[in-house]
């Protein structure tokens, strides 16, 4: 009998079925990998598992007994762990009171024995094999700490199953070991973990079985071992796709943007040249100030000394509204916290940077703004019922799509983008590539910052490689290889 079992799950929206007759199952001290590209149903079903959304057919069961999940709570007490890809820790909280939040220890005078917490936080914390202060507050936590401190969460309630949703996007490679080591020592214990990620190479790592998901419709289920990455592929998108990185590069044109010397707190004197026709990667460890160099190009963070020259003209930025005036775009890291107005339409995500060319007088004309959001929706075939769709209702790669859009009508002329690809399946990766590279022969000047090795070497034309917020070398990707790169990365360290 599986641990889990969903089954013929059906879940339908105006305009879109989100799950159509889809069956699962898990079993104990199992790692079983949920995989399908953006939209194809994964996260409707982890939200129905978690009892945040209802089904509309079909039934759940936990050891052969029926479940009824109607919220969270629901989830919580059948012993269900969903740990999303945005952590819900609460920032100003201690780990231990992040952990026991909702169930807090009290003092015979009923009052909150943050002690008691701290003690049984130290234990699960040390039943991960994790050393991380349980008195800390959880906003001044790496993001993989962040990631052990929900895991631990999980742990103490004592789960049964566990829903890791692309659970490696922020981490380094060693912190991904880590966190699979982790994942081992549950599964030994009979934890069913049910593993979503885009990164087809972690699934040979950890999973025993893996489950494709197509258009909110079962495709097949199959033992890892008897598999590989390309037939993967084909089941997610219903074709090959025959290279993942755009096939050559156009004539490397000339300087459209020079960085001399730039400083502050978390880069220094950091210089480089970003031609046109070429995608200049950003390569380096966590921590090396590769963000922080596009923030602080972007005047989202200060400067404090450097020139920085857009066609051979210096340019001095106070804010980032005069660095989008001037022609510079920013897809940051984290596009929903940072990059999104998950409140606002697709529409409004898209015109906001631009509000200029679809106002008439003082006031935004509808008619005009719409055309423009359509125009530019189809053109990067951003999957949405319409522009007046709510953004946050948009799986993460239509997310990503959205913000490009943005950056597009406003005529960007140099786009500084943070780990493009980050949490988003292989077909869209691929079209975004295609997209970065479209944009760099048309001569916008494209900077791309990426913690995916292949993706920088396949993607990019050249490489600068920082290394505790220094620059340690430059290398032409077609002639790098990663262990070239790790070199220089870890030169300053």
């Amino acid at each position: 009998m599986p641990l889990l079992e969903l089954h013929n799950i059906s879940k339908r929206y105006p305009g879109v079925i989100a799950l159509d007759d889809v069956h699962f199952e898990l079993n104990a001290g199992e790692v079983h990998c949920l995989l399908g590209e953006n939209g194809a149903g994964k996260s409707t079903l982890t939200k129905i598992l978690s009892g945040a959304i209802e089904r509309d057919s079909g039934s759940i069961a936990l050891d052969g007994s029926n479940l009824n999940l109607t919220s969270p709570a629901d989830a919580i007490r059948a012993g269900i762990a969903i740990i999303y890809q945005d952590r819900k820790l609460i920032p100003s909280l201690s780990v231990g009171e992040n952990i026991f939040l909702g169930r807090e220890s009290v003092t015979p005078f009923h009052l909150v024995d943050r002690n008691a917490m701290v003690r049984g936080a130290r234990e699960v914390l040390g039943e991960l094999g994790e050393s991380i202060d349980p008195a800390a507050v959880a906003e001044t936590l790496s993001p993989a700490q962040q990631q052990m401190v929900e895991i631990a969460k999980a742990v103490s309630r004592r789960v049964r199953v566990l829903v890791l949703d692309e659970p490696t996007a922020p981490l380094s490679d060693k912190e991904t070991q880590n966190l699979f080591s982790v994942i081992r020592r549950l599964r030994g214990e009979g934890v069913g973990i049910i593993y979503i990620s885009h990164r087809l190479a972690e699934l040979f790592q950890v999973g025993d079985r893996v489950t494709v998901l197509r258009d909110g419709r079962n495709v097949g289920t199959c033992e890892i071992a008897s598999t590989n990455p390309d037939q993967l592929i084909q089941m997610m998108v219903g074709r090959p796709l025959s290279e993942e990185f755009p096939a050559g590069e156009s004539a490397r044109g000339g300087e459209i943007l020079r960085v001399e010397h730039l400083t502050n707190s978390r880069i220094h004197d950091v210089s480089f040249t970003l031609h046109r026709g070429e995608v200049l990667g950003v390569g380096g460890l966590g921590g090396a100030g590769r963000s922080e160099l596009l923030r602080a190009i972007f005047a989202a963070d200060p400067v404090e000394s450097g020139a920085i020259f857009l066609d051979g003209n210096q340019v001095q930025f106070k804010t980032p509204g005069a660095a989008v005036k001037a022609g510079f775009g920013l897809l940051t890291e984290d596009r929903n916290l940072q990059g999104l107005f998950l409140q606002m339409t697709v529409r409004e995500n898209i015109t906001i940077s631009n509000l200029r060319d679809v106002s008439s007088g003082l006031f935004i004309a509808p008619a005009a703004e719409r055309s423009a959001a359509e125009r530019f929706a189809s053109n990067l075939s951003v999957k949405a019922p319409s522009v007046d769709a709510g953004v946050e209702t948009l799986s993460g790669g239509n997310r990503q799509k959205v913000i490009l859009a943005r950056w597009l009508f406003a005529r960007s002329r140099v786009l500084l983008v943070d780990e493009p690809t980050a949490g988003i399946d292989v077909g869209v990766k691929h079209e975004i590539y295609l997209l970065l590279q479209d944009l760099a022969r048309n001569g916008v000047g494209v900077i791309v910052v990426t913690s995916d090795m292949q993706e920088l070497l396949g993607l990019c034309s050249r490489i600068v490689v920082l290394s505790a917020g220094r620059v340690a070398g430059e290398l032409v990707a077609s002639k790098a290889s990663q262990e070239e790169v790790m070199r220089l990365a870890m030169a300053y360290v």
